[in-house]
């Protein structure tokens, strides 16, 4: 075990060839933690008896209870390797692994997104049994999408050998599904800097193992093992140990065929020399007192020694014993990770596109691809960890370029900064401290060089979530991160004693500082204080949080959860809407229509941060794929809500003076128009709004913002109201995993609940079945519950987030239910329970 040294990782910070910025990811449940045990003890930071029991990444005591991992944690490790055998670029033997375990329930999604943002590699880990879930290809689609390179650790080959008692050819064939489904992911990716990024076993960046257990092997290793042997090139026996390799003894030959000539069947070369091995050690261990003499010569043909106290334990303590001084999990690990994931100054030279919104060629995009420590400084800062000081944070991320140092005078440039309002969600400060996360403890350093990880103290006060620190004026900020969930369900509460509301209102704002997917709202019209999260788990969390952490000693009192709708149009408004300004000198004529569903989705693939009228590849779009009129796509005016929300404003009008006067004015009533639509003050999705005709008047005085801005929402929300309006309603979509004789009590549960079933799946080599389904949010509250009962606890079920689905019945006709929906979402903002009528909106010529 290596001795935890925290001189050397200071050190190494200055040496980018030799840090490795890496994110375990997996589904939940898969071992992602237990795992990372293993590589924490062989830096010297936990004994190895610990690894695989402490979880010592899950830092929470909610973790530890719940046996699942709730906010990312980051540490560093240090780790020398053999000198004979380094990577081209590397610079000595010592090396820096910064490693951040992830969350790998989907209502954490956003914990997952926020670490990738800040990692060159990724550690994929699938449950051997299992295999890949829906949350193991939403996380891996993040890391690609990131341009963050993976590598895969196959887990719980344990439960395969004892478990499910498989022979070696099934084990090999259950390794090939999971290998196949997760190259299928990748491959969808094309990406040029990437270069070639499919896995395979032959290639070492595939490990096997069991995190538990402490034990992992890659290839590799068996190939040097039998090379040496053998006296046999490495290379030439990694070939035989993985594909279509049988190995003939009578004819002592490799051949490709399962048969010989005599029709005897041949045992495959991973099942004879890498698997076989180690089952035949399994049921050595397990049977060793009647096997001892077997297994004592095993042990000594693999190298084991066990000490007299050692021998004594019992067969599953024996067996741990035994697999991690065979096969030390961390080894197999490490290997992966140096070799196979890039390091900072790899990495950043084809990653800078996807992280900085300026020109590629400016000072900053430059240092940032160099990974220049002389540079100007680059951070970006991806999440908020609340510090032992109650109501502060550290604010954690990573530094791409120059090197950053305690008292360093720096630019804050927050999530909201934009270059065409320079003076907003910008600050000028000092750097009071900067430390190095490790796990629950930080560790002060005096500067830290680009490539590396590390918290910031001070900066709390201008920083909401995320944001970039500068050291040159004229930076722009990195891009936004795209999040796979969204805050679709909501909780009101508020105080049981009315004196208490300031605290509760300040610990709202620390809570949405500290969770990247967390929305905390104060309803002017209702006067609710809202939480808005992921799911029910999340929100529940959240809750926890507020009461224990952020407003502790004061009691919460919180409304059962609702979901969030959004509002939409599904046909032409049936006439042309005018609304006049307040003074009668102004007229705006518009009519609504509803966008198709990939020019949405092609506007939310967009970056946040982005211009996205200026994008010529989604103009392009338009006009080549849905045949948009170029003069009408050159005259959008603005996306919404919050400039980047899937609904347009174009101006389709001709030869109007005065009229590029009150296109910001138009601008600003469409983000309140989206951001509040007419039905129930919902976010409104997939609407384009064109303005058809505008009067002014010749005086500027009389068509200012006052007059132009509540014109503009009324003539909107008219348009809305004349366009057949809608709701839209948020749709998981969940992943059973059931046994398929009670696979009729699911169907009928989710027909209960409106689900829709896409498909069943056998899950082949179990009795198990994959029922994918649509499942409404609304519908969700309680679901797990009510499968577990339906199906006495053997069901397993996972849902992320999917799409909005178009509610059809008419929210504004009583008795339907997406009226009951629009009554009840208005009389809890405070609402009439009806919208006025469109004469409140539309205005007479």
């Amino acid at each position: 075990m290596s001795k935890y040294s925290l001189e050397k990782i200071l050190e190494l910070m200055n040496h980018p060839s030799n840090i490795r910025n890496i994110s375990v990811i997996a589904h939940v449940d898969h071992g992602k933690t237990t795992l990372t045990d293993s590589m924490v003890s062989k830096a010297g930071i936990i004994s190895t008896k610990l690894a695989g029991e402490k979880r010592v990444m899950d830092t929470r005591k909610d973790e530890q209870l719940r046996c699942i991992t709730i906010k990312s944690t980051a540490i560093s490790l240090y780790y020398e390797l053999d000198e004979q055998s380094l990577p081209q670029d590397s610079d000595g033997n010592s090396f820096l692994i910064n490693l951040i375990d992830s969350p790998g329930h989907v209502d954490f999604s956003s914990e997952v997104t926020a670490a990738l943002r800040v990692s060159d590699g990724a550690l994929v880990v699938v449950d051997c049994v299992s295999g890949a879930f829906v949350q193991t290809e939403t996380v891996l689609n993040q890391a690609l999408s990131e341009r963050v390179k993976p590598v895969l650790m196959i887990n719980k080959v344990d439960r395969a050998i004892l478990e499910l008692q498989l022979e070696p050819e099934e084990i090999y064939q259950q390794f090939v599904k999971v290998i196949e489904s997760i190259n299928v992911i990748i491959s969808s990716y094309e990406d040029e800097y990437l270069g070639d990024i499919i896995i395979g076993p032959t290639k070492s960046n595939v490990a096997f193992g069991a995190g538990k257990q402490g034990w992992s092997f890659t290839l590799n290793q068996f190939a040097e093992m039998y090379a040496k042997k053998w006296n046999m090139p490495k290379e030439k026996i990694l070939k035989r140990l993985w594909g279509d390799n049988f190995w003939d003894p009578k004819r002592k030959k490799w051949v490709k065929t399962k048969k010989d000539k005599e029709g005897n069947v041949l045992e495959r070369g991973f099942c004879k020399y890498v698997i076989g091995p180690i089952c035949q050690l399994f049921k050595l261990v397990n049977q060793k007192e009647k096997n001892e003499k077997a297994l004592n010569k095993l042990l000594n043909g693999i190298g084991v020694k066990l000490t007299n106290e050692e021998r004594e334990e019992e067969s599953k303590e024996l067996l741990v014993t035994i697999m991690k001084k065979f096969l030390p999990a961390a080894d197999a690990l490490i290997e992966m990770i140096i070799y196979h994931l890039p390091s900072p100054k790899v990495a950043q030279r084809y990653r800078v596109q996807n992280l900085y919104a300026g020109d590629q060629n400016d000072e900053c995009a430059q240092a940032i691809a160099n990974c220049d420590p002389d540079g100007p400084v680059m951070m970006y800062v991806s999440k908020m960890i609340p510090t032992k000081k109650k109501g502060r944070f550290y604010a954690f991320g990573r530094v791409f370029s120059g090197t950053i140092k305690s008292g360093q005078k720096v630019t804050i440039l927050g999530q909201n900064y934009s270059a065409e309002f320079p003076k907003k969600d910008r600050f000028i400060t000092k750097v009071q401290n900067t430390v190095l996360m490790m796990g629950n403890k930080i560790e002060p350093l005096i500067k830290c060089c680009c490539g590396n990880m590390i918290g910031l103290v001070g900066v709390d006060d201008y920083l909401v979530k995320t944001g970039t620190i500068t050291t040159h004026e004229n930076a722009y900020p990195f891009k936004q991160m795209s999040f796979t969930v969204s805050p679709v369900v909501r909780i009101a509460i508020k105080p049981k004693k009315i004196q208490n509301l300031p605290k509760l209102i300040e610990g709202m704002q620390k809570l949405e500082k500290a969770d990247s997917c967390v929305k905390c709202l104060i309803d002017e019209k209702s006067g609710e204080y809202i939480i808005a999260g992921a799911g029910e788990l999340h929100l529940e969390i959240c809750l926890k949080d507020l009461k224990d952490d952020y407003c502790k000693g004061i009691e919460i009192i919180s409304s059962d959860p609702v979901v969030s709708f959004s509002e939409t149009v599904t046909q032409e408004s049936s006439q042309v809407c005018l609304a006049k300004s307040a003074n009668n000198h102004n007229r705006l004529f518009v009519k609504a229509y509803p966008l198709e569903e990939g020019i949405i989705n092609t506007i939310e693939k967009v970056n946040k941060d982005q211009k996205i009228y200026s994008t010529n590849n989604f103009l392009n779009t338009l006009t080549t794929k849905y045949s948009w009129d170029k003069k009408f796509v050159k005259k959008i005016w603005a996306f919404g809500p919050e400039q980047t929300g899937p609904n347009l404003l174009i101006d389709t009008t001709k030869g109007i003076q005065y009229l590029n006067e009150i296109k910001s004015a138009c601008s600003a009533g469409f983000q309140s128009f989206t951001g509040v639509g007419v039905l129930c003050n919902e976010p409104v999705r997939g609407v384009k709004i064109e303005i058809k005709d505008v009067k002014l008047h010749a005086d500027s005085i009389h068509r200012g913002e006052n007059q132009v801005i509540p014109m503009a929402i009324n003539s909107f929300y008219a348009s809305e109201l004349t366009a057949k309006p809608r709701l839209m309603e948020p749709i998981f979509l969940c992943e059973i995993s059931v046994p398929k004789y009670i696979s009729g009590q699911v169907y009928n549960l989710l027909n209960q609940k409106r689900g829709i079933v896409l498909s069943e799946i056998p899950k082949e080599g179990s009795n198990l079945v994959i029922i994918k389904s649509d499942l409404p949010i609304i519908e969700s509250f309680g679901f797990n519950a009510d499968l577990r009962s339906a199906t006495q606890g053997k069901a397993f079920e996972q849902c992320v987030f999917d799409h909005w689905e178009v509610v059809e019945e008419d929210p504004l006709k009583e008795g339907t239910r997406a009226n009951k929906w629009m009554k009840e979402t208005r009389v809890r903002k405070g609402l009439e329970p009806v919208p006025f009528p469109l004469e409140h909106y539309h205005d007479k010529l």
